[in-house]
């Protein structure tokens, strides 16, 4: 058992796993900001444009239960305390541009990210031309200007280079 939370000790105090908890607190809080943008900036000025005072709140009545007219059905929170069955797609189109805008957000971090990192990275060098190549006649290793082999004295001047 001692050794299973040795484990769980070294799992935990690794960085990568500090570094995703501080970046999932840090996406909650700014998912925080992000959704009271939408919902307080973007959707009333939709709901402006639409002649909705709260598009959040916009619905369409799918079905009414007994006794219930539509002509009391004056807001999303009144159908849902009357129990009527309604398509609630304000609410889901600022799903949508929640979603969107977070999408956005966190793919511009990634290429900021990605190109701070290929930043850090040493440029690559080409590879050095070869210095040696093999004998076609002994196998042997010689310089790569060698024109006699050094080791069966062949004549390599005829020859391609291998």
């Amino acid at each position: 058992m001692k050794k299973f939370f040795q484990e769980f000790k070294e799992f935990a105090t690794r960085g990568n796993v500090i570094d995703l908890a501080v970046g999932v607190i840090i996406g909650a809080a700014f998912q925080k900001i992000v959704t009271s943008a939408v919902n307080d900036l973007f959707m009333p000025l939709i709901g402006l444009i639409t002649g909705n005072s709260n598009f959040n709140d916009a619905f369409v009545i799918l079905r009414l239960p007994e006794g219930v007219e539509a002509s009391q059905v004056t807001s999303l929170a009144t159908a849902t305390e009357l129990g009527v069955t309604t398509f609630n797609y304000g609410a889901f189109i600022s799903a949508v541009i929640d979603f969107v805008i977070m999408a956005f957000v966190i793919f511009l971090m990634v290429k900021a990210l990605n190109r701070a990192s290929s930043l850090r990275k040493p440029k690559e060098e080409a590879p050095a031309a070869p210095t040696t190549k093999i004998c076609p006649f002994c196998l042997s290793e010689i310089p790569y200007g060698a024109k006699k082999c050094a080791h069966c004295a062949s004549d390599l001047t005829e020859t391609a280079d291998a």
